[in-house]
């Protein structure tokens, strides 16, 4: 048993090679069936012989699986089942060496919690969140859920801070904390696609550096719409004021005007401006 175990551990091999072999296989007729699962107890447990632990294993190995695919159903995606069910085999043989006929106990009841128990350890070493930054993370939504459940709106931070019965300076480093608590894969599914090839998370993400090319050709349209009509001067003023962020002062010793001159100019191109999108209104409606 020690042996199997040290080489089962080196990476989940053994174990993962033990379920591809058996997991879905059908099961081929052994001569122990015809014998009473009691006595086959009984002889293990006096004999500690490898075929029986086999034969064990395999017998009990679905409960690996029901176990594994209940946990499996509370985890990401980025998960692999098959991960669980190998650390839930280590619990298993476990169990199957530690059970103990005298107690009156049934094998299924007393090995459920042990592997549970071995595919929740293997999770928890998995996990690069420390356990007490998850334990506060889970502290601070349950207060969270509570107040909205019981006032029926968004809770704010002072709320919960006061239903944890702590300081807004201790709560904000817990808040800190808490928003590091998950990763999320830029090569995990999206959403299925209408071919064989699903979509992932880094097909769809948004690429903040570029430009809308549509947009640009609707502000270039747009501009020079606004700008039809204007003379020389004008324009300068709009693409100096506006575009380039000068003073009316600034302005005026560019185009050699005096300030205020360049402030009644700013003031009529505005007012005609106005006048020619209210004109143009139904053009520039979006197109249903």
């Amino acid at each position: 048993m020690a042996g199997m175990k040290t080489s089962v551990r080196g990476g989940l091999r053994g174990s993962n090679r033990f379920l591809a072999r058996h997991a879905e296989a059908p099961k081929a007729p052994s001569p122990l069936d015809a014998r009473p699962i009691a006595e086959i107890w009984t002889e293990y447990q006096k004999t500690q012989a490898e075929h029986l632990r086999n034969y064990l294993m395999l017998k009990f190995l679905p409960l690996v699986r029901y176990n594994a695919e209940r946990i499996y159903t509370r985890l990401p995606d980025e998960v692999d089942i098959e991960d669980l069910m190998s650390a839930g085999l280590f619990g298993l043989m476990d169990a199957i060496d530690a059970f103990d006929l005298e107690r009156k106990v049934k094998f299924e009841t007393y090995c459920a919690p042990r592997i549970r128990g071995a595919i929740l350890d293997e999770l928890r070493s998995m996990d690069w969140v420390p356990r007490l930054v998850r334990h506060r993370t889970a502290k601070v939504e349950g207060a969270r859920q509570r107040i909205e459940k019981a006032t029926g709106r968004p809770a704010s931070d002072t709320q919960v801070a006061q239903a944890l019965h702590m300081p807004m300076e201790e709560f904000d480093k817990l808040k800190r904390d808490a928003a590091a608590v998950s990763t999320r894969s830029l090569t995990q599914r999206c959403f299925s696609s209408d071919g064989s090839r699903d979509v992932r998370e880094i097909d769809v993400i948004r690429d903040e550096t570029q430009t809308n090319p549509l947009g640009d050709i609707q502000r270039r349209d747009l501009r020079d719409l606004m700008t039809k009509g204007l003379s020389r001067a004008e324009r300068l003023i709009i693409v100096l004021y506006y575009y380039e962020g000068m003073t009316m002062k600034e302005i005026g010793v560019t185009l050699d005007l005096s300030e205020s001159r360049v402030s009644q100019m700013h003031s009529s191109i505005l007012a005609r401006l106005k006048a020619q999108m209210q004109h143009r209104s139904r053009e520039l409606e979006p197109v249903e």
